[in-house]
């Protein structure tokens, strides 16, 4: 009994090493929380036949915006954001993300709450610029128009628009509005992924930085 006692005595810390083990191996920061979901939220959307115009604007993007959950909802006022990535097409494929936040408020009669993941496809120069400036502002310096928003919505018959926004919405809030929506680079998400000074033209059209945690996002990305 004395031995067993000992055997387990000696065994506790070796067992609380074990246990510690799978917090350490799986602890994973914020922002590559974040380009784990935007991979996700990009393959729900795109593999959802309801979204099956989406494949072509996709193929056509200059750049894409994934918002993995956009929320909005409150009673009265209405707010909405949340945080996604940035990512170019160029010569050798998609590039490594570039975080970004989206903010706006609103005003009118809202009750419910409601979220959604977002993908923008960029189509033009003009919206890719203005998006590395800190400039998109929907609705004002850009046009975005609204991809299909489920079965039986008809989407845009042209790829003439600075944008094109495909967003699945959960929830009972009635209507998903973008307009007076702010996108605006997240400085401290992208120096923490890559290192300090890394801004978002560096990122997606220089490339000057890259994590070789970002290639299973760029990976999904590949055959579009």
């Amino acid at each position: 009994m004395a031995s067993l006692s000992r055997r387990m005595f000696l065994g506790l810390p070796l067992a609380a090493a074990v246990a510690s083990l799978p917090r350490i191996a799986f602890a994973v920061s914020e922002t590559q929380q974040m380009v784990e979901r935007a991979r996700i939220a990009f393959l729900d959307i795109i593999t959802d036949n309801n979204y099956a115009e989406m494949r072509d604007y996709v193929k056509r993007a200059q750049a894409l915006i994934i918002f993995p959950e956009l929320v909005k909802g409150a009673f009265v006022f209405g707010a909405e954001g949340g945080s996604g990535v940035l990512v170019a097409r160029g010569p050798k494929g998609w590039s490594n993300p570039a975080f970004y936040t989206l903010a706006s408020g609103s005003f009118g009669l809202q009750i419910g709450v409601q979220a959604a993941e977002l993908v923008l496809t960029i189509m033009s120069s003009r919206g890719l610029q203005a998006i590395i400036n800190n400039q998109f502002k929907i609705g004002g310096n850009v046009d975005v128009a609204v991809g299909p928003m489920g079965k039986g919505v008809s989407a845009a018959t042209t790829f003439s628009g600075d944008a094109f926004s495909f967003a699945k919405t959960l929830g009972a809030y009635a209507g998903f509005s973008l307009d007076g929506a702010g996108i605006f680079a997240r400085d401290s998400w992208n120096a923490e992924y890559y290192k300090a000074g890394a801004e978002p033209a560096g990122i997606v059209i220089d490339r000057k930085y890259s994590n070789p945690d970002a290639q299973i996002l760029v990976d999904t990305l590949a055959p579009y």
